[in-house]
């Protein structure tokens, strides 16, 4: 028996127990499997019971042993186990088949439970010898046990838990029948059996049909020992706490980078049917998470309900199939599966051929074809047909790109002979890996075209890219590179990106990354690198390392155990830190057993062998020592140990310490003392770099530390890995004209070698550039992307993680071209002549001449006799330079063929197609024969030059001159149309009048006495456009008056030269034109231009697509040339400024002149009245040859100065001069402001006015007299004056910031007058006046009033007893501002009801008592005394409503407050008065209507009577009257008008005293103050 597929890969840690005694367990399991199995395997149907005898056998015996749960309640746990293990057995049985499982997917055991005494130790591994040998070594999981529980909701879907349900079923039961319940069956029961306590015989107990009939006998379960239940318990609580741990584990678990994309485990196969039959395709998938699979008839998906039967499409555990029914020939085609999930999608492909009985077939020999033809034939509708013949059209050349960009790379792929229902299989190789589809690269097929893009380009995209088109057996491509830039770095000077970030190794405790190293470091070397990380589903990146690592190997700690992540690089140098890096995959922090573990996890019902292992949980075991201990990487960074796991370990799991000493020490110290390590693999950092160290480990469980591994050998802390040597013999070599192939000398003795950087260099430019930013392995490159004509040197480093190398030597100097290959053949040969003896032959050069010129060709003959061509003979031994030849010493009347092979430096190449047969016969045709070697040049837009050679054949007499024929290439044979209506001599015509854009064609024919011959060849298509990039001829003329014509070309191939020609015939033997050429520039230079050199020049360049231009000189041109060369003959100097006068800052005379350029030699004379005048006291001359300025400077003008001044210039054969005049007023008006700067400049010595006085308007209105001052210290003080009259300043000037100011607030009228302002102190004095008065004053309160008017605010409404008002606030009011109000656009007259006027600030427009008709818009304009300002407001609807609503109010509250009841006077706040005196008060109440009176004393109502007389007479006088005051009279009274607008109460209080008492009051104060004194 072999292992499940997901075992044979793992190395179970009881390996060394196993031998061949288990085997016998392991048969009689088997053979009880094979006698109590509910399926037979491979068959679909059930082999004796149905499910629903399953379920009733699962109950039977779930009754049982519930009873026997009962009945021994001292075992409780134990039985309670196996009930809920039998329970899940007949759950899960029922479940799986009703949700449809079949043989594959479900299995049960017997229904045996119990618990073996054995321990872990005495059971014996269940692997035979050979599959033991097969299990690698190093890879380690965990075994199912006896004591696991499933869990459930660890997987996605309800499918994969049934899945898991049935293997836990297949693993209990197999424990179960392992670990039996050791019973007894008695037949009879006896008090001496019970008495004697001695074991009865043990039997396994099964469940089988016949316990129904044995549940009802009794069964008595051995009693277990006291280390048996302790043992039971302990497995209790491991299952929980195993189970916690699970599905805590499970709840972080981040399954990322435990995908994996699909691949097909079966691949279809094809099929060839018959009509009417039927046809399965099946293909088994793997892949997590599970794919889904569409299937595709050529390239459409199939959809099963469009053809209801026709198609069956299932997906049965990893199975999938297609059906197709009834089969007809519109089936035959090409299917595809495509499997998909997220990790990305794989094909397979699989064709079906449906034949077809035809009755003029036979069919025994189709079947035969069928058999033996082979599959690159292509089948069509009628059996097979040709091969099959690939190409590519439209293809995608060498592209470059930059990080970030979109980039697509395409070509349209053709085959012959199309067939309409196979699609050929397209795929694309980066490097000659495959490119699978992702985030970053996509591909495409239309049904022609292919298209690779890419999304978001990265360094990592560069390489070389090829398309595969297979169709059969045959299959093309085509590559061409691509190349991808770095992008532009945040910081100039920042290394760039690096690139190819991925996972090493990961593990529980790190993940080693690695990269590649950027071969642009920004100018400055790279210091080292700094490591991101970032948690999948997060987007918070987080720096793994403090400081930058040189080495491009890094181990990330610090993470969460299965959790996954994504990590970037990025570079630092002394400028900053670069762009990141691409990131890379997600990676799980896991180790590689535990993936391996969740990847291989059975997606179908587990069958296979099941491990059981088993410890004592009593015994504790502490584990041995680690084994293989070694120092896998070591850099001056860290240290990475491996070991293996002891053998001798325990049941529980195991942790790790790693210890350190110093090599000369035995002091050994503990590492990771806080965290241990869960992997036999750990990171060591912060060691002494140059330091010695040894290195062990220890495992630990709960039992206790065990003993040390051995230590390993001595370790130096340093970078073992070392840069690699620079590469060597560098030597470039000519590919085409803009890539040169690089090949270098691989580096000597490099470990682990990435690949290497090429970078290139103009030849004297100093810059180097990359050519590559993928580092590529081998030792030949291809640099793309050069200059055509440039000259580059190259150099190479390698690369691999330690670090980059030194530069390779620079290589020679190579100019970019083209390389040399032999010229392609020939074409059109044609007979041009033909004699008794010889003929004449004509063609037309090749194509493409190899990047080199044609030196000449070679023609072969052979004769044709009968049809049967002999033998091929040279016709020429020396090279013909013409594109014609005359071959002699012919036969008469004999067949010939020919063929014509081209030649260049690069050698002969292949011969042209055998021309058709010609017969060597002597031609009498007395017209000419047809012009040959048709050209057209100098194409344009609406013209073109057509140029030919005179036929080989001239007839019976000379030529006497050419037609030239034209029409639209597109047109009819009889729509051609002459050119010219007589004959013309030149072998070359000017076609003007072209239409642009459209193609044309043309052809020549000659003229002699006899006639016009046969037409030429025809020349064209051509289109008439004028290219983009064209240039012209230009004549130039130069300093030494030499006339020359210049033509530049930027579409040069490498082997292009120029060739120059008069009327289109050679100049090179002229002896009157001299021609220089160099790079893509020429020049024709005229040694003597005259009337003899008058004609066309024209410049044509060879070995490109007519590239040529012309240019014309006739009598009048010749005539300007001339004149321009006498110009430069005789030169003058040019100059830029004439002569001028300027006055300097302490009155000193300055002339100068500037003249355009000036060398070194160059001279000035300097001339006044005719007489030259030299450098002096008086004169001071400057000339600066850089700018061209000359100088000269007087220090005053006196009156015998006035005359003209001259500078007579000389600079080699040049001259010039420039004069000035000063004379008369001229120079009196020159010499007075000479005077006047002199004064200014006295008077700056002392304290001045850099600025005189000067009025500014501030945003307060207020005006601000100010005035810069300069050359001030302490003592200098300021002085305001108005109208002479000092002004008193309270602030006093510290002249910090050179200003002086007065500040004149609420300016107006009184303000006006003349301000001075005086500076004086020891060195002297100066002043300033400005005037404010007249117009300047009227312009300073036109300012104000602008101020005033723009501080204005926003027009408001306001009501008002009387009305409503608008108003608006200025910051103060002058009379000038003058205000005007308009209402609806219309001026407002003023009246006693609506009025203007100002109070304050503030500016009103009242309007009493409005009506509707004021409503509208009311505009107030403030003019300045120049300009208006308006504010404006609208008084209508809801405004208008809301505002004559409020003055209605305030309208009635101002009535009711006139017309209120009030007391106007008389009433005395307080009366005193003597007992016994009358007391007459009279008061004055007013009212509208009257009001009513009432009296209160002491805020009671108070009555009129006889002693307190009370009346109000006249409807406005109240009397209060009484006769004779008494005590009682003493109180507060108040008087109480009113009426219907309101009410008021005037109160007073009367004082009655006794005269007696105030006697006695008196005199008893004035004896009190006389004591106290």
């Amino acid at each position: 028996m072999s292992l499940p597929f997901y075992q044979k890969f793992h190395q179970h840690y009881d390996r060394s127990y196993r031998n061949k005694d288990l085997r016998t367990t392991m048969s009689q399991y088997h053979q009880e499997k094979k006698r109590s199995a509910i399926y037979t395997h491979g068959s679909a149907a059930y082999s004796s019971r149905s499910s629903a005898a399953h379920r009733q056998e699962s109950e039977a015996f779930s009754r049982a042993t519930s009873a026997s749960y009962q009945q021994q309640t001292s075992l409780a746990t134990q039985s309670a186990l196996a009930t809920a293990v039998s329970r899940k057995a007949a759950s899960a049985y029922d479940y799986g088949y009703s949700h449809g499982l079949t043989d594959s997917s479900l299995m049960l055991e017997d229904y045996s439970s119990g618990l073996s005494p054995q321990t872990k130790r005495a059971r014996k591994s269940l692997l035979s010898g050979e599959e033991k040998e097969n299990l690698p070594s190093d890879y380690m999981v965990p075994i199912f046990s006896g004591r696991q529980k499933h869990v459930s909701g660890i997987t996605d879907t309800e499918e994969e838990r049934i899945k898991e349900a049935a293997a836990y079923i297949a693993q209990r039961n197999l424990l179960a029948s392992e670990e039996g319940i050791i019973a007894s069956k008695q037949a009879t029961v006896s008090k001496q059996a019970t008495a004697s306590k001695q074991a009865t015989a043990s039997k396994q107990a099964t469940v089988s049909k016949q316990s129904t009939s044995t549940l009802h006998q009794e069964e008595v379960l051995e009693k277990k020992s006291r280390k048996v239940a302790i043992r039971e318990k302990a497995e209790q609580l491991s299952l929980r706490k195993t189970l916690e741990e699970t599905e805590a584990f499970h709840k972080k678990l981040n399954e990322d980078n435990l995908l994996h994309a699909p691949d097909f485990v079966i691949k279809p196969r094809s099929h060839t049917v018959w009509e009417k039959e039927n046809v399965i395709l099946h293909c088994s998938v793997s892949g997590w998470p599970e794919p889904r699979v569409t299937w595709y008839k050529n390239q459409v998906p199939i959809n099963v309900h469009a053809n209801p039967g026709k198609y069956v499409i299932e997906s049965r555990y990893g199975m999938h199939t297609l059906e197709i029914n009834a089969c007809d020939f519109e089936d035959t085609a090409q299917y595809r599966a495509s499997a998909m999930n997220v990790k990305g999608e794989f094909s397979a492909y699989a064709s079906v051929v449906v034949k077809r009985y035809k009755g003029e077939l036979d069919e025994t020999g189709f079947h035969a074809r069928v058999s033996t033809m082979p599959p690159s034939f292509a089948v069509t509708p009628y059996g097979y047909a040709s091969k099959f013949e690939i190409h590519f059209d439209e293809k995608f050349d060498v592209s470059f790109g930059r990080e970030g960009e979109t980039m697509s790379l395409g070509c349209r792929v053709v085959i012959t002979p199309e067939i309409k229902h196979f699609q050929p299989e397209i795929q694309w190789y980066r490097n000659g890996e495959l490119v699978s589809p992702s985030k970053w690269v996509q591909t495409h097929w239309s049904g022609d075209r292919a298209t690779l893009t890419f999304s978001h380009l990265n360094k990592e995209d560069e390489g070389l890219y090829t398309i595969h088109a297979r169709m059969g057996d045959y299959y093309e491509q085509y590559s061409a590179y691509v190349f991808v830039r770095d992008a532009d770095a945040e910081i100039e000077g920042a290394p760039a990106s690096p690139l190819d970030v991925v996972c090493l190794e990961a593990n529980k405790d790190y993940i080693i990354i690695s990269w590649k190293q950027p071969a642009v470091d920004g100018g400055s070397p790279i210091l080292g690198y700094f490591i991101d990380k970032c948690e999948v589903g997060t987007d918070s990146w987080s720096q793994c390392n403090d400081t930058p690592v040189k080495f491009a190997r890094f181990p990330v700690t610090g993470l969460i155990e299965g959790r996954s992540y994504i990590f970037r690089v990025r570079a630092v140098n002394k400028t900053g830190i670069g762009l990141p890096s691409r990131v890379s995959e997600p990676v799980a922090a896991l180790d590689p057993a535990e993936k391996a573990r969740l990847k291989s996890r059975p997606s179908a019902p587990w069958t296979g062998q099941i491990i059981v292992t088993e410890e004592e949980p009593t015994e504790g075991i502490i584990p041995g020592p680690p084994t293989d201990l070694s120092v896998t990487e070591a850099t001056r960074s860290y240290v990475v140990l491996s070991w293996k796991p002891p053998r001798q370990r325990g049941h529980e799991g195991i942790l790790y310490f790693v210890e350190k000493c110093d090599a000369e020490t035995e002091n050994w110290q503990r590492v990771n003392t806080e965290l241990p390590v869960k992997s036999p693999r750990f990171a060591l950092f912060d060691l002494a770099e140059g330091k010695s160290y040894r290195f062990r480990v220890r495992c630990s469980n709960s039992a206790g530390v065990g003993e040390p591994s051995e230590a390993t050998d001595v370790t130096v802390v340093g970078d073992k890995l070392d840069i690699p040597k620079a590469p060597g013999n560098v030597i470039p070599s000519r590919n085409t004209d803009t890539s040169v192939v690089v090949t270098w000398e691989e580096s000597k003795d490099a470990k682990e070698l990435v690949g290497y950087y090429i970078e290139s260099s103009v030849v004297g430019s100093g810059k180097w550039e990359p050519c590559n930013n993928n580092p590529v392995k081998g030792s030949r490159f291809t640099c793309h992307g050069l200059t055509t004509g440039q000259s580059y040197i190259f150099r190479v480093r390698a690369v691999n993680a330690a670090g980059l190398s030194e530069y390779s030597q620079n290589s020679e100097a190579i100019e970019v071209k083209a390389a040399i290959a032999a010229p392609s053949p020939p074409c059109d040969i044609t007979c041009l002549e033909s004699f008794h003896d010889s003929m004449v032959l004509g063609w037309k050069q090749p194509d493409k001449t190899g990047g080199a010129e044609i030196t000449g060709y070679y023609v072969n003959y052979r004769e044709v006799i009968d049809g049967v061509p002999g033998r091929w003979r040279e016709a020429n031994i020396k090279a013909v330079s013409d594109e014609a030849y005359k071959i002699s010493n012919l036969k008469e009347n004999m067949v010939y063929q020919f063929q014509v092979a081209a030649m260049n430096i690069a050698g002969l190449g292949v011969p042209s197609a055998v021309s058709e047969c010609f017969k060597c016969e002597e031609w009498t045709i007395a017209v000419p024969g047809p012009p040959h070697s048709l050209k057209y040049s100098e194409v344009r837009k609406t013209s073109l030059v057509l140029q030919w050679k005179p036929p080989v054949h001239s007839g019976r007499t000379p030529v006497t001159g050419y037609f030239v024929d034209m029409k639209e290439a597109s047109a009819k044979e009889d729509q051609w149309r002459g050119l010219n209506e007589a004959a013309i001599k030149n072998n070359y015509l000017r076609v003007q009048g072209l239409k642009e854009g459209e193609s044309y064609v043309f052809r020549v024919r000659a003229i002699n006495l006899t006639g016009v011959g046969k037409p030429s060849d025809l020349a064209g298509p051509v289109v008439a456009e004028t290219r983009p990039g064209t240039k012209e001829v230009v004549v130039s003329v130069d300093d030494d008056g030499i006339i020359s014509l210049n033509f530049e070309c930027d579409q040069m191939a490498p082997n292009s030269e120029f060739t120059w020609s008069k009327d289109y015939v050679s100049t090179e033997d002229s002896p009157r034109l001299e021609v220089e050429s160099k790079g893509n520039k020429t020049k024709m230079t005229f040694k003597d231009l005259g009337t003899e050199d008058l004609g066309i020049y024209s410049c044509d360049v060879t070995n490109t697509d007519g590239i040529a231009s012309s240019y014309l000189i006739d009598e009048e041109e010749l005539k300007r040339l001339l004149a321009l060369s006498q110009e430069h003959k005789f030169p003058t100097v040019p100059v830029k400024s004439e002569l001028a006068v300027e006055i300097l800052e302490k009155g000193q005379v300055r002339f100068w002149m500037q003249a355009e350029k000036l060398s070194g030699n160059a001279k000035v004379n300097y001339i006044f009245n005719d007489k030259e005048i030299f450098e002096g006291p008086k004169y001071k001359m400057h000339i600066d040859r850089n700018t061209g300025i000359i100088e000269m400077f007087m220090e005053k003008l006196q009156d015998e100065d006035e005359g003209t001044y001259t500078f007579q210039l000389q600079d080699g054969r040049a001259t010039g001069h420039s004069t000035l005049v000063l004379i008369g007023d001229v120079y009196k008006k020159l010499q007075k402001e000479a005077e006047f700067q002199r004064q200014e400049w006295i008077r700056k010595q002392g304290p001045h006015f850099a600025e005189y006085l000067s009025w500014e308007v501030t945003g307060e209105c207020n005006v601000l007299l100010k005035c810069k001052v300069a050359n001030i210290k302490k003592e200098t003080h300021i002085v305001w004056y108005k109208d002479e009259r000092e002004i008193s300043v309270d602030e006093k000037h510290d002249f910090k910031d050179g200003i002086c100011t007065l500040l004149i607030t609420e300016f107006s009228k009184k303000d006006a007058g003349i301000y001075e302002v005086i500076l004086k102190d020891d060195r002297g004095k100066d002043k300033s006046r400005l005037k404010l008065v007249d117009e300047a004053f009227k312009d300073l309160m036109s300012e104000v009033c602008k101020m005033i008017a723009l501080s204005a605010t926003d027009l408001k409404i306001q009501s008002t007893a009387e009305g409503i008002r608008l108003y608006s606030f200025v910051t103060y009011y002058l009379e000038d501002l003058k205000v005007n109000w308009s209402h609806n656009g219309t001026a407002i007259k003023y009246s006693d009801r609506v009025k203007t006027g100002v109070t304050g600030e503030q500016i009103w427009l009242q309007i009493n008592e409005p009506t509707p008709n004021d409503k509208g818009k009311y505009v107030m304009e403030l003019f300045d005394g120049k300009t208006g300002h308006q504010k404006t407001v609208d008084l209508s609807g809801q405004a208008y409503d809301e505002a004559f609503a409020e003055f209605q109010r305030l309208k009635q509250a101002a009535i009711a407050e006139k017309n209120r009841a009030r007391v106007v006077g008389g009433l005395p706040d307080v009366v005193t008065i003597q007992e016994g005196k009358a007391l007459n008060l009279t008061c004055i109440v007013w009212g509208d209507p009257t009001p009513e009176v009432s009296w209160l004393k002491n805020e009671r109502p108070l009555a009129s009577d006889d002693h307190c007389n009370l009346k109000f007479e006249a409807g406005k006088t109240a009397y209060f009257t009484i006769s004779g005051v008494s005590t009682a009279d003493s109180g507060k009274y108040g008087l109480v008008v009113k009426n219907k607008y309101g009410s008021e109460i005037s109160d007073f209080t009367v004082s009655v005293f006794i005269p007696e008492e105030e006697a006695r009051i008196a005199t008893a104060e004035a004896q009190k103050g006389s004591k106290s004194k």
